[in-house]
């Protein structure tokens, strides 16, 4: 595949800095604790419990940086060494209830299939293209649009997918692969048994529960935003295109200094798919440097918004819509 000289020679900033990283590491772990901590000393001290509101909000916003961590881990891009990749990918995954090498797995599949009709449902939002959902019966309907529901999406799947659904191993993956969410779940009983025995229970759930609760929500809303917009690019497998589907299919998410900050760069979603050796800590510095990242369109907060009504890709106008847009597309046939 013939790629601009330009998109090669995003590869300078793919060069890992091992203080930088190891700085990373260490802004989000250790406050990370410390808001735990905080939490830990509101219950202890029967202090208002509205302090532990603010708490939460900091705590999840931490969680998220700390998957973003994980997220370049998979990609082998946060450290230089592959060992060191993978044992601290090993030990966020764990902190982020998730097991590292079956996300990998499921998450690289999802760079090398983005904006392939095609190729679509590995580590991806569930997408039906208009004519799709025309297509599908009664109840596959109903579950899509219950699936589509901005209730279901963002409040209930997170949670129970990052709590529940990452516990278990399954039948089509690697012997390392089950392995490794084998260890993440025994690493989280471990944590579970000292916390209830030391603590008690009850702290556990009362400080890790909402702030998985918070990120995970959050996670996806930049996961789906990240992909989701109106003039998204989608294609047929036979003219798909790695450039377009990262240019054009993957947003630059203009987000204010604090969030772009406990959200590790995410925003800049369409230089982390061109090239996504690039860690996070050196994505905003590629766009700053490169001029032909500057023409390309981005999505502000309230705009992001409107995609909350997008639902289906309709192959005839390029574009997603919402169930409404269904109406026209009848009409037009």
């Amino acid at each position: 595949m013939n790629r601009p000289m330009w998109v090669m020679n995003l590869k300078k900033y793919a060069d890992t800095n091992a203080v930088r990283a190891s700085l990373q590491l260490l802004n989000t772990l250790i406050p990370y604790f410390l808001t735990i901590s905080a939490m830990v000393l509101v219950l202890h001290f029967s202090l208002p419990v509205l302090l532990l509101i603010p708490l939460t909000l900091l705590g999840a916003g931490f969680h998220i940086r700390i998957f973003i961590i994980f997220h370049d881990c998979a990609h082998g891009s946060f450290f230089h060494a592959k060992k060191t990749n993978r044992i601290v990918g090993i030990i966020t995954g764990i902190l982020t209830l998730t097991a590292f090498e079956e996300w990998r797995k499921s998450h690289l599949t999802h760079h090398g299939t983005v904006g392939n009709i095609d190729k679509k449902g590995v580590g991806d939002i569930w997408t039906l293209t208009a004519q799709e959902y025309l297509a599908s019966t009664k109840l596959t309907r109903g579950l899509y649009r219950l699936y589509r529901n901005p209730f279901f999406l963002f409040l209930i799947a997170p949670f129970f997918l990052f709590v529940i659904m990452n516990r278990f191993p399954g039948r089509h993956r690697s012997l390392q692969e089950n392995l490794n969410t084998l260890l993440t779940d025994a690493s989280l009983a471990c944590i579970i048994l000292a916390v209830s025995l030391t603590l008690g229970i009850e702290y556990y759930l009362i400080i890790q529960l909402p702030i998985v609760f918070v990120s995970s929500s959050c996670g996806l809303w930049l996961f789906y935003v990240q992909h989701q917009f109106q003039n998204v690019y989608w294609s047929r497998n036979k003219d798909w295109d790695l450039v377009k589907a990262a240019t054009e299919g993957s947003s630059y998410y203009r987000l204010p200094a604090v969030l772009r900050w406990f959200t590790g760069n995410i925003g800049y979603h369409h230089i982390h798919h061109l090239n996504p050796k690039i860690p996070n800590y050196r994505l905003r510095e590629c766009q700053n440097a490169q001029p032909e990242l500057k023409s390309i369109p981005s999505l502000g907060l309230l705009q992001s918004l409107m995609s909350l009504n997008l639902r289906l890709y309709d192959e005839s106008t390029g574009k997603m819509i919402g169930f409404s847009g269904l109406r026209s597309l009848h009409a037009h046939h």
